[in-house]
């Protein structure tokens, strides 16, 4: 079922109980963060904001932070139902005969709502227009305590390439620099970027404008890793089941959608100097740190007249941004399906944090699969950043992670193991060059004797870290005197006992031609805190943690809020 906008998705959820109200004034510094990460962590609802300190909007967090609600936002009783409707677009057999055509007609009278509607009058969006830019009257979030001010979280950026005049969309974070500027945080190989690139070269200002509070499937699209030539309110318009309807801005000729809370307008001007943006605390649960990026001048407001202002925060997983990485897993998973016909299943694990696991799952026995599986995926689009990719056989479910533990135990021998360099992502913090490192596969298909593998065990280590190089020293040592098989070594802030933070910091924290050790047949991970004495060039980002101010604080309003203790 189509959502509207917004509104029509917050009076959904609030309706099957997935959202909380708060009444209670709260401050967007830094308390919103504690109160949102504390419900997210305890897989709860959606909030509401309905007071915040200096603002006349409502903030809607958590949102889309369960796989309920990111179902829901996309119409479908689950994630695994959008992947199944796009296999039988996919499947010829469907087309092959009179009889199945005329069953295919709905899905196919579907494919006319994929083109985004441009409309001649104004939109929702465009209820209030507000030239005189204050973005201070926004409820934009200081997140976390390192942060350098406070950011837009879920902006959809629109651009205009000038040679194509094809428009684009994506999810780049804003740092707030003044009343009508703010940093523009593309990365090199985003479209954005790409973009921003061709007006530079002809010396003219880049038109852009960001919409804030579209539909979930809106939102969504506009993350997803399509084809620079596909635009992306088709796919948009496809999982919401009804066009997108597209307005002009007031102020430059860049078009968004008309359901929008609330649009900046304005341009990137590329003759300027880059100005100094963050750090922030971003997805991988660390600090991104400070670097250059262009400013965007917002030359107009618009919004609707009830406008509601949408927020996410990121940082250590489980966060909201974990089911939008879970739907694009299950979404496209078709679609690699068609390129690889081995692969049966991925999982992209929560700790990965989009791009630092995969872990899939093939048929067939012949030699070399699971390689050839790992530089498939390589060399396909955004999944070039995957730093660690497991390939199990068809009889592992790669859903049930003990399962994929016990094959990983059962059939990795050191040969199993594939080390090479490519790019990775932009966040990556654990290799010496920034954008380019080392990435490991793991071959853990094929069924060995069960005799074979008794006593296949794994252990996880603590280690007070007080010199370089003491991480290998401990995996070593403990290789030399114990059978486990498998060995991880991580800093002593973390619990052995925590296995999701255990796997967390490995996914984070390794350079795999670095930081393995194999020692006959069995392999250590060193996961600690690297040092610049142990070759480190680049400086180690901090893990996001919410001080204990703000801690104490929100505990103490936790009442006052409306939670019970089911939520802590």
């Amino acid at each position: 079922m189509s959502k509207k906008d917004l509104h029509t998705f917050i009076d959904e959820i609030d309706l099957k109980g997935e959202l909380k109200v708060i009444n209670s004034k709260v401050s967007r510094d830094l308390e919103i963060t504690e109160i949102t990460d504390r419900v997210s962590k305890s897989h709860g609802p959606a909030l509401l904001f309905r007071n915040v300190e200096g603002s006349k909007y409502p903030v809607l967090m958590n949102a889309m932070g369960s796989y309920k609600r990111m179902s829901m936002g996309l119409g479908a009783h689950d994630l695994d139902e959008i992947g199944a409707q796009i296999e039988e677009y996919l499947d010829l057999g469907n087309y092959l005969s009179i009889k199945k055509l005329v069953r295919s007609i709905p899905r196919l009278l579907r494919l006319i709502h994929v083109f985004p509607v441009k409309s001649r009058f104004k939109g929702e969006c465009q209820q209030v227009i507000e030239k005189d830019v204050d973005l201070d009257t926004l409820p934009v979030l200081k997140c976390w305590p390192e942060d350098a001010g406070r950011f837009f979280t879920l902006p959809l950026v629109f651009t205009k390439d000038y040679k194509t005049k094809q428009q684009n969309v994506g999810m780049y974070r804003m740092q707030v620099l003044s009343k009508t500027t703010t940093g523009m945080h593309w990365h090199k190989h985003k479209d954005g970027s790409e973009i921003y690139k061709g007006y530079k070269e002809r010396g003219m200002k880049m038109p852009v404008s960001v919409a804030l509070g579209c539909d979930p499937a809106i939102t969504y699209a506009s993350t997803a890793p399509l084809p620079k030539m596909i635009d992306e309110m088709m796919l948009a318009g496809w999982l919401r089941k009804s066009n997108v309807k597209m307005v002009k801005c007031i102020t430059n000729d860049i078009y968004v959608p008309a359901n929008a809370e609330i649009v900046l307008e304005g341009y990137v001007d590329p003759s300027e100097e880059l100005v100094l943006e963050g750090p922030f605390g971003d997805h991988t649960g660390y600090y991104s740190l400070a670097d250059y990026y262009p400013r965007f001048h917002v030359t107009c407001i618009t919004h609707k007249k009830n406008a509601i202002y949408p927020a996410t925060i990121v940082g250590k997983p489980p966060m909201e941004d974990c089911y939008m990485a879970k739907a694009t897993e299950r979404i496209f998973l078709p679609m690699l399906r068609l390129i690889m016909p081995e692969l049966i299943d991925m999982n992209l694990p929560l700790e990965g944090v989009f791009h630092n696991c995969a872990i899939v799952s093939v048929r067939g026995r012949y030699p070399g699969i699971g390689n050839k599986i790992m530089n498939s995926i390589w060399g396909m689009g955004q999944m070039m950043y995957t730093k660690l990719i497991v390939v199990v056989d068809e009889t592992v479910d790669v859903q049930d992670l003990a399962q994929v533990r016990d094959a990983v135990l059962n059939n990795v021998s050191t040969e199993s193991l594939f080390i090479c360099e490519g790019p990775l992502d932009a966040l990556d913090h654990s290799s010496n060059k920034a954008l380019y490192g080392s990435r490991l596969g793991i071959d853990a298909t094929g069924i060995k004797d069960k005799e074979e593998n008794v006593g296949n065990t794994y252990h996880i280590l603590t280690v007070h870290k007080e010199r370089p190089g003491q991480g290998m020293e401990v995996l070593e040592l403990y290789l030399k005197s114990n059978p486990d098989k498998f060995v991880i070594v991580v800093d002593d802030d973390v619990s052995p006992d925590d296995l999701s933070t255990v796997m967390w910091k490995v996914f984070n924290n390794i350079d795999a031609k670095r930081d393995l050790v194999m020692l006959e047949n069995k392999i250590g991970i060193d996961a600690t805190k690297k040092w610049k004495e142990e070759g480190i060039t680049r400086d180690w980002p901090n893990d996001i943690v919410m001080s204990q101010k703000i801690k104490q604080m929100v505990s103490e309003r936790w009442k006052e809020y409306g939670f019970d203790e089911s939520i802590r």
